[in-house]
């Protein structure tokens, strides 16, 4: 379980990185305080997990009509969702969470690649026995 908790912890601070960033450089992203930021990145990385893939799932056709554009939109609600979540967090209008959501992904896949190195061996893997406790 040990193994695990390193990759996580390293994908949260490079979402929480990459956040911080993305509110430096658009005027519509606001954090109140650090206590904001972290449980936002950690928010956004559950509601990525969780809430994300049954959106692409329930919005297929539209996805294969816009050959994998919409996928952006899904981003950008991704954000608007955890804004509202996080009473610290504050996103301006969706356009704003639609162009930040693009530059939270590549800059987080770029920290990603000189921290975790490229290495697939850094992946959080789910466990192999069914049990999940």
């Amino acid at each position: 379980m040990m193994d695990n908790l390193t990759p996580f912890l390293l994908h949260w601070a490079i979402t929480a990185l990459a956040l911080w960033v993305a509110s430096q450089i658009f005027q519509g992203i606001k954090f109140a305080d650090t206590a904001s930021l972290v449980v936002s990145a950690l928010l956004l990385g559950f509601a990525n997990a969780i809430v994300k893939p049954l959106l692409i799932i329930l919005t297929l056709p539209l996805t294969l009509l816009t050959f994998g554009l919409f996928l952006l939109v899904i981003n950008a609600l991704m954000i608007l969702l955890v804004s509202s979540l996080v009473k610290g967090f504050t996103v301006s209008s969706f356009w704003t969470a639609f162009f930040a959501s693009i530059f939270i992904a590549v800059l987080s896949f770029v920290i990603g690649s000189f921290v975790l190195g490229g290495s697939m061996s850094h992946a959080v893997h789910m466990p192999h026995s069914g049990m999940w406790l």
